[in-house]
């Protein structure tokens, strides 16, 4: 079973979207619905990582926390720069990346993303350095620190 539906969450949520797009509920759209719920994570498997391992869960849980206080902190802070009117100070910083893995760099680039004031801008070919376009940039060494600190090395515990 697990190798015509190797995702079965992906597969569960494409029918229920099929279904929800088409008003009018009849046998066709679900034969069609489960075909392409079934077709499409088995063309699309060479793409998805390896299966991640968490190996540390409370560090896990402790990088989701830091990431939720991160996010209201810093949308309140560009919140103010912008209500304030002053200048940002963006700047492009290069960041030397330990993290290899790509479940970890994935949980990376969306953490980076999803917190306001940073944006993932390129990630070096060799997976070595990470281009990040911050909003407000006070000292680039303390931002590239703390970036280390809060969310790579939580991650290389997660997933290294």
């Amino acid at each position: 079973m697990r190798r015509l539906v190797p995702a079965p969450l992906v597969s569960l949520a494409l029918l229920a979207t099929w279904l929800a797009l088409h008003p009018h509920f009849g046998p066709g759209h679900l034969a069609l619905g489960t075909l392409l719920t079934i077709a499409v994570p088995l063309l699309t498997a060479p793409l998805r990582p390896a299966t991640p391992r968490l190996r540390r869960p409370a560090v896990a849980a402790a990088l989701v926390v830091r990431v939720a206080r991160d996010v209201v902190r810093s949308n309140f802070d560009v919140c103010r720069t912008l209500w304030r009117g002053a200048q940002p100070r963006s700047a492009f910083v290069r960041i030397p990346l330990d993290l290899r893995d790509a479940n970890g760099l994935a949980a990376l680039a969306m953490i980076t993303t999803v917190v306001p004031g940073t944006v993932w801008a390129e990630l070096a070919l060799d997976r070595a350095t990470l281009l990040v376009h911050v909003f407000d940039l006070d000292d680039e060494s303390a931002f590239v620190a703390r970036y280390k600190a809060c969310y790579e090395q939580p991650l290389r515990e997660i997933f290294e």
